[in-house]
């Protein structure tokens, strides 16, 4: 067995990188990873809609590098800040607080084709 068969599968969803100014945070869900994880594994929570996986200009459209304040989730389910947050039915990893950008109209619409209501992470919709 090599290193790359015990390595866990929750680790894809933990920043590799160090340095912030490198990472990126889904603009529907606010998961934080590097550019390279984003396009080796796509999002973990919003893929099946967003087809982020081996697409680097999707990437681009669908995360943004302008984000504010980081949360960790190692048990999202058992959280009251995951649920105040809405993702504590994502995967455990590190969640923007806020994202700067919105998505794009076309993804807007394919998100509510899906019966999903998209709640842009940028602070600009209140309950």
């Amino acid at each position: 067995m090599n290193a790359a068969d015990s390595i866990n599968p929750e680790a894809t969803v933990l920043p590799i990188d160090k340095d912030r100014r490198r990472l990126r945070a889904c603009l529907l869900c606010g998961l934080i990873k590097s550019a390279s994880q984003f396009r080796s594994h796509g999002c973990e929570n919003c893929d099946a809609v967003l087809n982020m996986k081996d697409r680097p200009k999707r990437v681009n459209e669908c995360t943004s590098a302008t984000f504010d304040g980081i949360i960790a989730q190692m048990r999202p389910e058992a959280s009251w800040v995951s649920r105040w947050q809405r993702t504590d039915k994502f995967v455990k990893g590190m969640y923007a607080i806020r994202v700067s950008g919105r998505l794009s109209a076309e993804l807007e619409e394919r998100l509510l084709d899906r019966g999903i209501k998209y709640r842009p992470r940028d602070g600009s919709v209140r309950d």
